[in-house]
C-alpha cells in the first residue's frame, strides 16, 4: 500500500451510492497536475462519513486535497499511448469549505 496525499480539482460531481449491505460510499474523479504540466486523473472512493460529506459539498472544478491508500495504474488512450492513472481510497479530505481529519475507515 502507498499512503499518499493528492491535491487537485474535482472533475464533475461526486456520486453517492450504496453497497450490497446498505453501506454508503462516494466516488469521484480528481484532476491533478504533474510537475511537467501534464494532467493525471485520480479515481477516488471513500467509505468515511465525514469525507463523503466533504466531497458531496463540492462543485465541479473546486480544489480538494485527499489522503489515503493509493494504487497506480496504466490505461491505453485512443491513440494507443499508455497513460498513467491512480486510484485512491480516501480517509482524509481538506477543502476550502470543510476540513476533516479522521482515522476510522467507516
Amino acid at each position: 500500500m502507498i499512503d499518499a496525499l493528492i491535491s487537485g480539482r474535482l472533475y464533475g460531481r461526486a456520486d453517492e451510492r450504496s453497497g450490497q449491505g446498505g453501506s454508503l460510499y462516494v466516488t469521484c474523479k480528481v484532476r491533478a497536475m504533474t510537475d511537467d504540466g501534464d494532467t493525471l486523473m485520480c479515481n477516488v472512493i471513500t467509505f468515511n462519513d465525514h469525507v463523503r460529506r466533504v466531497l458531496l459539498a463540492l462543485e465541479d472544478g473546486e480544489s480538494i486535497s485527499l489522503s489515503g491508500a493509493l494504487t497506480p495504474k496504466v490505461w491505453i488512450d485512443k491513440q494507443g499511448k499508455p497513460r498513467p492513472a491512480i486510484d485512491l481510497i480516501a480517509h482524509t479530505a481538506v477543502s476550502a469549505h470543510l476540513s476533516v481529519r479522521t482515522t476510522d475507515n467507516a
